[in-house]
């Protein structure tokens, strides 16, 4: 069952990979796209046991880092997602989360993911980031995973927990 996992957790990791970078950069705002693998690395975190959530994360980061067109140095969301599969597998302490809880979990995980991630650039010197504008990119962001948290989290929720029942919540 866990190669069945590992097969539908990568390829979920892909399918967002690939409408994140062709098809949501018509829709972005400002230049901000919605980060469909952190949603998919928020619903594992929430669905099965942390380390799975967590090597997930960095596979869904370093599939975004060198995916085109990355503009960064690789790496940079490998970590950020890494920390925010951590954050959103505290959030589940053996319960299962309520709506409110996920919608919660993915504002707190894409903030720190997107804090990370921004802050790393600043911090490297990415000449594509700058000081005044990190509270925006933070809070579009935000807002973009928040508002495709009912379409994409419940699905992936529901594949994750079919797929590994003894880690899925009651």
């Amino acid at each position: 069952m866990t190669y069945l996992r590992w097969a539908a957790a990568l390829a979920a990791v892909v399918v967002a990979t690939v409408l994140q970078v062709t098809l949501f950069p018509h829709v972005a705002w400002h230049g901000i796209v919605p980060n469909l693998a952190l949603l998919v690395v928020v619903a594992a975190a929430l669905t099965v046991e942390a380390p799975f959530a967590l090597v997930l994360g960095f596979v869904a980061g370093l599939t975004l880092d060198l995916a085109p067109p990355a503009d960064h140095l690789a790496g940079r969301w490998a970590l950020a997602l890494t920390i925010a599969a951590f954050v959103a597998a505290r959030v589940r302490q053996d319960q299962k989360p309520t709506a409110v809880a996920v919608v919660g979990t993915v504002a707190a995980s894409s903030f720190v993911a997107t804090s990370l991630f921004a802050l790393s650039g600043v911090l490297l010197k990415d000449p594509t980031m700058s000081i005044s504008g990190l509270l925006e990119v933070v809070l579009v962001a935000v807002v973009w995973d928040v508002l495709l948290t009912p379409f994409v989290l419940p699905p992936l929720m529901r594949l994750f927990a079919r797929l590994s029942p003894q880690w899925a919540t009651p």
